[in-house]
């Protein structure tokens, strides 16, 4: 028998009404150590899943588990083990990361300063400059120090990378790569910088219009994807189950197939995440 893998977060049949927007019946597994990457374009439904998961909006049907508890009844238990990072900066403008310390110790039982200090020294985060100072890129530095500071086993990221260079990015990547190390340890991260994800995640969930599109192991995902080119005349002949999306350019047709599957003398190129994504959602919105 196979082992059971525990799940750290577990969304089965979710759904959301608004006037304009239906998170329609939306199921994620993120299995204990992993990373999971989601994605998805602007109003597709990210951040409308994350408050769900959060339980700081109210689903209209469906079930979340965090951790192994509902996020209804026993959030609370597990709160000292959840680190969440939103897309913008929640701390008062007019106080340090020293204070933020000093705040943290009150409010969490497992706070630890050591970890603390030594994310800030990392980090290059000044102690005592006031977050009203801090760039963008610290802000968000400092969100991320302080989810990782207390006992979290999972950390919820939303856009935690968007607007951050290059360089500060990798840092953080190394961050999350270092923490998930714990098998304990696992990340559900939401962003616009797909390759990020693609470095960094063991699996990617793709949200389009309020429904999940795929929630996928990423390597499989690179495995049975591939892009293929051929002239407008051969792409007749091409098995239509296999082909997930087309581009027609000057040189004839960029189809995005299930590679592994297709008969015939085609070049194939390699399908990045973020060509999955952008060929499934040129094709959904024609």
């Amino acid at each position: 028998m196979g082992i059971k893998m525990e799940s750290a977060i577990k969304i089965r049949n979710l759904s959301k009404k608004y006037s304009d927007f239906h998170l329609d019946n939306i199921n994620i597994d993120l299995p204990k150590g992993c990373i999971m990457g989601f994605i998805g374009e602007n109003g597709a439904g990210k951040s409308t899943t994350i408050k769900l998961i959060l339980d700081l909006i109210n689903r209209d049907s469906g079930s979340i588990s965090v951790l192994g508890k509902d996020n209804k009844k026993e959030l609370t238990s597990v709160k000292e083990n959840i680190g969440v990072v939103m897309d913008e900066c929640f701390f008062p403008e007019n106080i340090s990361a020293k204070d933020i310390n000093l705040i943290m110790k009150n409010i969490y039982k497992t706070w630890d300063e050591q970890k603390f200090n030594s994310l800030l020294k990392n980090f290059q985060l000044p102690e005592t400059k006031i977050i009203k100072d801090y760039s963008k890129g610290m802000k968000m530095k400092l969100s991320i120090a302080t989810a990782m500071s207390h006992d979290s086993k999972l950390l919820i990221m939303d856009e935690a990378t968007s607007g951050l260079d290059p360089i500060i990015r990798d840092e953080i990547l190394d961050v999350f790569l270092e923490f998930i190390q714990n098998e304990e340890h696992s990340i559900f991260i939401s962003s616009h910088i797909i390759s990020d994800l693609e470095k960094i995640c063991d699996y990617i969930s793709f949200i389009h219009k309020g429904k999940i599109i795929f929630s996928e192991p990423k390597d499989r995902l690179l495995e049975d994807y591939g892009i293929l080119k051929c002239s407008s005349e051969n792409f007749k002949n091409i098995d239509k189950s296999l082909i997930k999306g087309y581009r027609k350019n000057s040189f004839g047709m960029e189809v995005l197939v299930l590679k592994n599957n297709i008969k015939g003398n085609y070049v194939i190129d390699k399908a990045s995440i973020e060509d999955i994504m952008l060929f499934y959602v040129k094709e959904n919105n024609k």
